[in-house]
């Protein structure tokens, strides 16, 4: 996945907007126009860095004389103490958009690292790990792309790349078999049905129906490796509900093709990164 340019700067400047209403009482007050100041980004953590550029582009919106050198990059792993990029330019814009640009780099990070220790967990198996739909209002865009900067794929972006019949929709039109058929009259011929399951009689009547993907919502490692043996490779199978680092290898050792975690974007631990101001 690759972050467009209008995208970065919607974020940004919403963000910017929250935190700075019509001046900066302390910085404006405080610092001269014409100051200009160096400040370092200094790695408080160990993993896999991601959003650096998003970062930085927070300080050239503020003020478009900001210079940077990057020394470490997007999913390249970086280590406690590493010096991460140098910027230097006004000294307002810098002290305006460090809280911004960290808050966004520390939350990329930690989602880049989250995934890759994901991946590394199951390691030598068939499984890959995907993100979901439950990311915070507003920041979908980086967060995906942190996942994929972690190892980790995307599921759907969004409502409109895949038909996903989730427990609800089949509750609420009350037959998985009427609303795959329904679906397919309507749909078209690029569009993929994927179908929640709970049990192995709902995996068959899926199977029977020859939708493309089968969610396996919260069944036991036994089950699921049922579920592998009975699909036979008819359709991807995707394990969903209560992943962990503790549990993912032995979901992934099941034989699924996909884990998806929603924990990768929703409660992720942020990576700590701290900006130092040259004296």
């Amino acid at each position: 996945m690759r972050l467009m340019q209008f995208q970065i700067d919607d974020i940004i400047k919403t963000a910017l907007l929250e935190d700075i209403n019509y001046i900066d009482v302390t910085t404006d007050l405080l610092v001269s126009d014409d100051a200009v100041s160096t400040a370092k980004y200094v790695s408080k953590d160990e993993g896999v860095l991601c959003g650096i550029e998003v970062a930085l582009r927070v300080f050239k919106l503020l003020d478009d004389r900001v210079s940077f050198r990057i020394f470490i990059h997007d999913g390249e792993v970086v280590q406690k103490g590493d010096i991460i990029a140098e910027i230097t330019g006004p000294t307002r814009a810098l002290l305006k958009g460090e809280r911004t640009a960290l808050n966004l780099v520390q939350h990329m990070s930690g989602i880049a690292t989250a995934t890759n220790k994901c991946v590394q967990l199951i390691a030598g198996t068939k499984a890959s790990v995907a993100d979901t739909r439950k990311t915070l209002p507003g920041l979908r865009a980086i967060q995906k792309y942190a996942v994929t900067v972690g190892g980790g794929k995307n599921h759907r972006y969004n409502l409109s790349d895949c038909a996903m019949l989730k427990d609800t929709h089949l509750d609420a039109y009350g037959s998985m078999t009427g609303a795959v058929n329904a679906l397919r009259e309507k749909v078209g011929h690029t569009v993929k049905i994927e179908v929640e399951v709970a049990n192995m009689e709902m995996l068959k009547e899926a199977l029977d129906l020859g939708v493309e993907i089968i969610m396996l919502d919260n069944m036991s490692n036994e089950e699921m490796a049922e579920a592998v043996k009975l699909t036979d490779g008819r359709a991807l199978l995707e394990a969903s509900g209560n992943v962990t680092e503790k549990t993912i290898r032995g979901i992934a050792e099941t034989g699924v093709d996909i884990i998806s975690l929603g924990a990768l974007t929703h409660s992720v631990k942020a990576f700590d990164i701290s900006m130092k101001m040259v004296k």
